[in-house]
């Protein structure tokens, strides 16, 4: 039997008797020492809340470079009984807001994790570490400087105390922000629903697992809030966690949201936060969202990794600083952005009841616990699955304000993506099915703009902006159908024209072999879509992709071919002896409708891509990528399309395998006393060799495990029958557009032209139209972007 000294949350202690028992429990691989001893403290309760702190391990204490504050040498653990609504109501506090004086929080970063492993983690951690010591170095600032790491507080939150990586949580164990063997489930009778741990670390741990700690690492002082949420109740949940719980006792500034996995630049935190500085309209901002490449570019010789970094590059190129430009992003990526606590707050309207960003934000997840669902419900399901497209408008148009939304290219955060085809696939399912929803909500509430207190000015550009998404929603809607009419035109010309470059017999033989296989191809998708999951089927889909493939490279080769015939024909009709470059020559090739539709409007749209590219110091991925997204463009317009709207009943969130929960025995044992209320704890009578074993666990070299399959999800016939009536309505009307399209042609060969005409041309002219938001962007950049101005505010 022996004593030990027990912090409460209101400072005082008690000296109680431990009753020694053993524990089996340890990091990852079966340990090299004894089993770890575990001992029984009965602890006094302050408002029947449990908060204990605990001393750190020894050599922990003795690498760190500060002993002189407790939150230095003990970390704090609070079992918390409430929801994230009720945290603050049931009388939980922080750290941060117990200090004397009481800290502000100028920085609120919030590390969302499901089961990513260390590797992961501290890819992530130490990113944000890089960036909090920028934040200390900057000496001349009136915001940051040598203690600018008491303005910032890092949340991670886990999602799931079954599911999280055992490598993970020795991690954060390592770093001092985490204690095995003291989690509780239950506080007089009463399930703990979170776990929340809070220490000032001043160590790290890179992405080569070192450990960096003392004054000549360069590691600051980080105030750490790890919350492990009991339930794996997603994402969205672990940000009601971090708005709603934390976010009222801390009263940040700026919010910032980082997925577990995506690395911030050196200084792209300060980047994000300096446009929130410059500008007090700006409500929420995102930076630039970089796909991992790998040492060398190697992982650009993967062509569905290339594809995607075409993708976000164009995106972050043409598309945020377009929205930016108008005031109204579509999405803020929930990888890495920012937001201003002050503009997500709610407000009464006139009857009453809560509305604003965080309530609207927060609604699909009340929806999705109900019982009994109502018919629109499920576009409400399908519609937050974007929910931070919700957000976003919501944000803009709240009512009697004027917030906007920024891009702030200057600050990057480079994320791991989907390196083979059943992950992507099951990642679109729910971008697509998201994004499209979200954006017909936002285009169907346009007045919401009206409301609020934007000049006249601001109103029209956000409702130019409103009418350039409506236009690409149902350009987006009919995208099977369109690319289906290109490839009957381009394969019809080729084959049966006059510019044929083989005989009728063998380009008609050619034309229906691949007309038969692509329409085989896509009615296949339809049944791998309806019966199949992504992962039983990988060698279907990659099979099906590479017939897609070689169908893009016939109508690539299509439109030159024709459009270089019909050069040739303008040229000759002009006579045996004309000159090539006169001006008569130009005029005749312009007048040619292939050379005209074909050749000029795909140079327009790529060339506005270079041209743009170029304008951003950021061309190579023109060079390096763009041949393989064009091949793979089939992929994305049919095979993920169709998966998605095919899928469109299901609505969980993520496209990670959801693991269930299984039945443990409790780690600590509620005591029930007549006089003052108590809870006995489990703790290590030896913290220093737990540890130990976190850090060797930490170094040791992360085994990556292949998932097995999820379980069978419920499917309920309301939503059956939801998907059934979408993916009809999506099919006939594109059916009815080719059908339409195609009669005419038959018997007016110039609707064909015209239609022709009509798809490439409004490509190239929506290129165009994000061109001139990206040419005034970097107006506005060369006064705002604090990399560029020789700000030190």
């Amino acid at each position: 039997m022996q004593n030990q000294n027990v912090h409460i949350q209101d400072g005082d202690s008690v000296f109680l008797n431990i009753d020694s028992e053993k524990s089996t429990q340890h990091w990852g691989h079966a340990p090299e020492k004894q089993p770890r001893r575990y001992a029984r403290q009965r602890v006094e309760l302050k408002d029947g809340n449990l908060v204990v702190e605990c001393p750190i391990p020894a050599d922990m204490r003795g690498i760190i470079p500060r002993n002189d504050l407790r939150e230095f040498t003990h970390m704090r653990y609070t079992a918390c009984t409430s929801g994230p609504d009720d945290f603050m109501k049931k009388g939980f506090s922080l750290r941060q807001v117990e200090t004397t004086p009481p800290r502000t929080t100028e920085l609120f970063i919030v590390l969302t994790m499901y089961n990513e492993d260390k590797d992961l983690l501290s890819r992530t951690f130490h990113g944000v570490v890089k960036n909090i010591a920028h934040l200390c170095s900057r000496e001349r600032s009136r915001v940051w400087g040598k203690d600018g790491w008491q303005k910032v507080v890092v949340c991670i939150v886990a999602d799931g105390r079954e599911i999280i990586d055992q490598g993970s949580l020795a991690y954060l164990a390592a770093l001092g922000v985490y204690q095995s063997g003291i989690v509780m489930d239950e506080v007089r009778d009463v399930p703990v629903n979170a776990h929340i741990f809070e220490y000032t670390t001043q160590t790290s741990i890179d992405n080569n697992m070192e450990m960096k700690a003392g004054e000549d690492s360069e590691v600051v002082p980080i105030q750490v809030l790890f919350c492990l949420k009991e339930e794996n109740a997603k994402k969205i949940n672990s940000h009601r966690w971090f708005f709603n719980a934390f976010g009222p006792i801390l009263e940040p500034n700026i919010c910032i949201l980082i997925d577990v996995g995506t690395e911030p630049g050196p200084k792209s935190i300060y980047n994000l936060w300096k446009a929130f500085n410059v500008d007090p309209n700006v409500g929420g901002a995102c930076g630039e969202i970089v796909a991992m490449k790998g040492k060398y570019w190697n992982k650009l010789l993967n062509p569905i990794v290339a594809a995607q970094n075409f993708e976000y590059k164009m995106s972050n190129i043409l598309d945020k600083p377009f929205e930016s430009v108008f005031g109204y992003i579509t999405v803020l990526p929930g990888a890495f952005s920012a937001y201003r606590y002050l503009a997500l707050k709610n407000t009464k309207n006139e009857k009453g009841e809560e509305e604003g960003p965080l309530a609207s934000y927060f609604k699909g997840e009340l929806d999705d616990k109900e019982e009994e669902k109502k018919k629109e419900n499920m576009f409400v399901a399908n519609m937050y699955l974007a929910e931070d497209r919700i957000l976003c408008f919501e944000l803009v148009a709240k009512r009697n304000c004027t917030w906007l939304l920024h891009y702030v290219k200057s600050s990057q955060a480079e994320t791991d993506v989907p390196e083979d085809v059943t992950g992507l696939i099951r990642q679109r399912r729910r971008w697509l099915n998201g994004s499209f929803f979200a954006s017909f909500y936002a285009i169907s509430h346009f007045y919401y703009i009206s409301r609020s207190d934007h000049s006249i000015g601001r109103k029209i550009f956000l409702y130019i902006e409103m009418a350039y998404q409506a236009y690409n929603l149902i350009f987006s809607w009919f995208a099977i159908g369109n690319f289906t009419l290109t490839f009957y035109i381009l394969g019809q010309a080729l084959s049966f024209g006059p510019d044929a470059p083989w005989s009728k017999d063998v380009g008609r033989g050619i034309f229906l072999v691949l007309e038969y296989i692509y329409l085989l191809l896509v009615i296949v998708q339809f049944i791998f879509a309806l019966g199949h999951r992504p992962q039983g089927s990988n060698k279907a889909y990659i099979i099906s992709i590479i017939f897609f493939s070689i169908l893009m490279v016939y109508m690539l080769f299509a439109a030159f071919w024709l459009a270089i015939k019909g050069i040739n024909s303008g040229i000759s009709s002009l006579g045996p002896n004309i000159d090539p470059s006169t001006t008569a020559t130009a005029k005749s090739i312009l007048n040619n409708d292939k050379f005209r539709n074909i050749i000029l409007s795909l140079v327009s749209t790529f060339g506005l891509y270079l041209i743009s590219s170029l304008m951003m110091l950021d061309p190579w991925h023109i060079f390096t990528c763009a041949i393989q997204y064009i091949i793979l463009l089939p992929f994305y317009v049919i095979i993920l399309n169709i998966y998605a709207f095919c899928n469109i009943h299901d609505v969980t969130w993520g496209n990670r395998p959801e693991t269930p929960k299984e039945s443990g025995s409790k780690e600590a044992k509620d005591v029930k006393s007549s006089t003052v209320p108590t809870v006995e704890v489990s703790v290590p009578e030896d913290i220093n060799s737990v540890y130990q074993l976190a850090v060797q666990e930490v170094r040791r070299k992360s085994s990556k495990e292949v998932t097995i399959a999820t379980p069978k999800q419920k499917r309920e016939d309301a939503r059956k029958s939801f998907r059934t009536k979408v993916v009809l309505a999506w099919v006939f009307s594109n059916i009815i557009l080719i059908t339409i399209i195609s009669s005419l042609g038959n018997s007016q060969p110039s609707v064909i032209d015209g239609y022709m005409a009509f798809i490439l041309w409004s490509v190239a002219g929506l290129a165009a139209f994000r061109f001139f938001g990206t040419f005034t962007y970097l107006l506005f950049r060369l006064f705002t972007d604090p990399n560029i101005l020789s700000c030190t505010k």
